[in-house]
């Protein structure tokens, strides 16, 4: 169930040093009022449940179309959950509700403007409309030395998977790299636990130089 806005927060307990702590909040007016049944949180922790090869504690929210309010939770998932990653989705086209990336920079520390170009670039293979999408990554660092990556990523569970798994080579073509692939190794950098992929979902890269030894 989604975490209730306004209850004490509880800082997760990291239960193993490799083990990854994951926000995930779903923006939507009509999904947070009840008026249907969200669909972005359980397609993103299945994603995520068939992907990450290692242990993983996951905190949800279901927000309305808010900044204030989103900007908020991003915080407290991050700061005061300890959250190593928080993946948002909906509310990043043009229409004047669709706030979730304005909220997302109001957080940050720092941009990651790449993985918002290649979320464009793997969905421009499928919809011309990907152009309209404004989704941002950004850094959220504390002062404690904490720090989280967090991605804005499209609303239906179709294109969550395209945009976090790319485009599938064919014989013909390279294919397109999806964004999860560079998130291991960006967490690895942040100080983050030490992240792996079953390669038949997503295919991790880590320069060599950063890979554990078997």
């Amino acid at each position: 169930m989604p975490d209730r806005v306004g209850s004490p927060p509880q800082r997760l307990v990291r239960r193993h040093p490799d083990e990854l702590l994951v926000g995930l909040v779903s923006v939507s007016d009509r999904a947070s009022t009840g008026q249907y049944v969200d669909q972005g949180i359980p397609a993103l922790q299945a994603w995520l449940q068939d992907t990450i090869a290692g242990p993983m504690q996951v905190l949800t929210c279901l927000l309305p179309d808010e900044r204030a309010q989103i900007a908020d939770a991003l915080r407290a998932l991050v700061d005061e959950r300890g959250c190593d990653l928080v993946l948002t989705t909906g509310g990043t086209g043009p229409a004047r509700r669709d706030v979730t990336p304005d909220a997302t920079l109001d957080v940050a520390t720092r941009e990651l403007p790449g993985f918002a170009e290649q979320m464009r670039q793997v969905s421009l293979h499928f919809v011309p409309t990907a152009i309209l999408s404004r989704q941002v990554a950004v850094l959220r660092e504390c002062p404690d030395g904490h720090a989280a990556l967090i991605l804005n990523l499209p609303g239906q569970p179709r294109a969550i998977r395209e945009t976090l798994e790319g485009v599938r080579a064919d014989g013909q073509s390279a294919g397109v790299p999806g964004v999860f692939a560079a998130v291991p190794y960006c967490l690895d950098l942040i100080g983050g636990p030490y992240v792996e992929t079953r390669p038949d979902r997503v295919q991790a890269f880590r320069p060599k130089s950063a890979r554990r030894q078997q």
